[in-house]
């Protein structure tokens, strides 16, 4: 459970800003496509260079040709041309910078997507792979925002925050450069406003890491919160709680705004305090540079170049606030990313698994104990023995271990103590999708995915034909409303469903059981209880008909169904207390018969 609270609170959870632990792993989706990277990185710095061109040519236009220092010889005209010339040429380089950045753009684009798609298919595989534990303790809705949410965010970061990062680097690095070189003495009163820069960008920066970590906590709540209602409308409705549930979303609501416009504030002080900085930089250089003019120790061309590479320099500390929380934002993501990643296969198959093949339907507990959460018990010492073809029944009270059988026989789960043997295999030894292969479930509430009737019939196996579909749909009385469908098995169904009664939804579940084939049937029968008369005579006639010749379990709810299965085991608290036919439980006088009884005396009230 400790596990499970760590993975809900995760959101809260941030770390570093830069967590050279999570680059590394980083790394390893990049690593394919590191060429990709490598020509982006070179492109950034051709970029760089480009743009740090245009200052210098207006010096050269300057000193040259619009105000010499001294005479040149060369005519009005002459000069006219070549400052012409120079105007092109700045043109030139101003779309050659755009073709670079279109260039450099498109590759981390490209980049980008690879990766998201990797990562996005690594994730899905992963969780295919997981148990159903993991899933018993992490919601859906998590789940779903570390794939797509989670996985734009590092998105973000590879199209615009790593490489425009070391862009922002290599330009300041550029700029410094040249200043020192162009005028070392004004150079110095530039970066006099350094410092203080500085200092106000990490209290910018602190302050924006936590308002950062309060957006994401109170966007993760609202997200839970819209999910949690959607998924409960029904009940929402039903009970009158739309302005309560409103009431509540809007407190949530507005308390994300008031972080959102606390980002906002603090952008909007920031910007103005950078741009303020370089106002006073650049006014000490027209103070400072212009005397050096008026002087003629500096050039009017170079106090020109020099305003503009210094314009330049404070653009990427503009830009800094963007990339920091980008930044930001894809260390967080990827260490949610990786906390899934990282989640143990806790059921795997051996490593050298061995083979089932077709089986007979044998399937045996040894003194099975059992347990989803650790010390408590669900099954306690259970053994017994099924045949090949032969039917039984389990009862109990809810909560007495029943359904934890469906989930060992189909290996859902491994047991802590004992063996379940099918066919005299451990269930451990034998590969999971081997014998999944050959168990075929009929659940009280069954999947019905987005699609057409035949495909939730048949799941995209294509060894499975159109024929073989409608057989299995005309032997359990399938085809009957399937027939009334406007477009029939070409129907379109709607998420889980929609659409369907649940009576319909059962029918198509033991088609598709029929269309699969296993030897070995677990069938829960709670769902016949929520259906009309007819369809229940229905689902009862294919009931009889998927376990003829099967080894069936029958997990039963409600006992006027299993009268006639071959064996009825009752179970009490995780364990075995009573074995036998209906007949022979109901004259031995024990807990079966109390069972009985309750629930036909409840059934003759409800009947009165």
């Amino acid at each position: 459970m400790a596990q499970a609270q760590t993975f809900f609170q995760e959101d809260e959870i941030l770390g570093k800003a830069y967590d050279a632990r999570l680059v590394r792993r980083l790394w390893q989706y990049i690593r394919p496509y590191r060429r990709m990277l490598l020509g982006a990185l070179a492109l950034s710095l051709i970029t760089v260079g480009v743009d740090l061109l245009a200052p210098f040519i207006t010096q050269l236009a300057i000193d040259r040709y619009i105000a010499p220092a001294r005479p040149t010889g060369l005519s009005a005209t002459d000069r006219a041309n070549s400052v012409f010339g120079m105007a092109l040429l700045f043109l030139l380089v101003l779309v050659a910078g755009f073709a670079l950045r279109y260039a450099q753009n498109f590759l981390l684009s490209v980049l980008g997507q690879r990766i998201m798609y990797d990562l996005r298919s690594g994730m899905f595989a992963h969780l295919q792979r997981l148990s159903l534990s993991f899933f018993d303790h992490n919601p859906v809705g998590r789940l779903m925002t570390r794939i797509t949410n989670d996985v734009d965010a590092l998105n973000d970061f590879f199209t615009s925050g790593a490489v425009s990062l070391l862009g922002d680097v290599f330009t300041l690095a550029g700029i410094v450069v040249i200043l020192l070189v162009e005028n070392w003495a004004l150079a110095l009163v530039v970066f006099i406003v350094i410092p203080p820069l500085l200092y106000a960008t990490s209290i910018f920066q602190r302050m924006m890491r936590d308002n950062f970590r309060a957006i994401r906590v109170r966007l993760a709540r609202i997200n839970a919160n819209i999910a949690e209602n959607i998924s409960g409308t029904q009940v929402v409705q039903l009970f009158n709680r739309e302005g309560r549930n409103f009431a509540h979303f809007d407190e949530l609501n507005r308390d994300y705004r008031a972080q959102t416009l606390r980002s906002l504030f603090y952008f909007a002080i920031f910007f103005p305090v950078v741009n303020i900085f370089a106002a006073v930089a650049m006014a000490l250089i027209v103070r400072v540079g212009g005397g050096q003019v008026l002087a003629s120790a500096l050039s009017l061309g170079a106090l020109v170049a020099f305003l503009q590479y210094v314009d330049r320099f404070f653009l990427p500390v503009r830009d800094l606030a963007d990339k920091y929380t980008i930044l930001q934002a894809a260390m967080a993501s990827s260490e949610r990313i990786f906390r899934v990643l990282d989640e143990p296969v806790t059921v795997a198959d051996a490593a050298e698994p061995k083979a089932l093949g077709r089986i007979r339907g044998d399937v045996q507990f040894k003194d099975v104990w059992f347990a989803y959460n650790p010390g408590e018990w669900v099954l306690r010492g259970v053994s017994f023995h099924i045949r090949p073809g032969e039917s039984v029944a389990f009862v109990g009270a809810t909560g007495a271990g029943k359904t934890s059988l469906i989930s060992l026989i189909s290996r859902f789960y491994d047991v802590q103590r004992g063996e379940v043997l099918v066919d005299g295999r451990n269930v451990k030894d034998v590969a999971q999708a081997e014998l999944r292969r050959q168990v075929g479930a009929v659940l009280q509430d069954p999947f019905i995915f987005s699609g057409t009737i035949a495909s939730n019939i048949r799941l995209h196996e294509e060894n499975i034909t159109d024929e073989q579909v409608r057989a299995a749909a005309r032997f359990v009385n399938a085809d009957r409303f399937i027939a009334r469908l406007p477009h029939g098995y070409d129907e379109e169904v709607r998420e889980r469903g929609g659409g369907l009664s649940v009576g319909q939804k059962q029918l198509l579940a033991f088609a598709r059981a029929i269309a699969f084939n296993p030897e070995i049937l677990l069938i829960l029968d709670e769902a016949t209880s929520s259906v009309d008369t007819e369809t229940e005579a229905l689902i009862q006639d294919a009931l009889e008909k998927l376990m003829r010749g099967r080894t069936s379990i029958l997990i039963a709810h409600r006992l006027s169904t299993i009268r006639n299965v071959d064996r009825i085991i009752v179970l009490h608290k995780g364990r075995i207390v009573e074995e036998g036919t209906h007949e022979a439980l109901l004259a031995r006088n024990g807990y079966y018969k109390r069972l009985y009884e309750l629930q036909y005396a409840e059934s003759l009230s409800r009947g009165a």
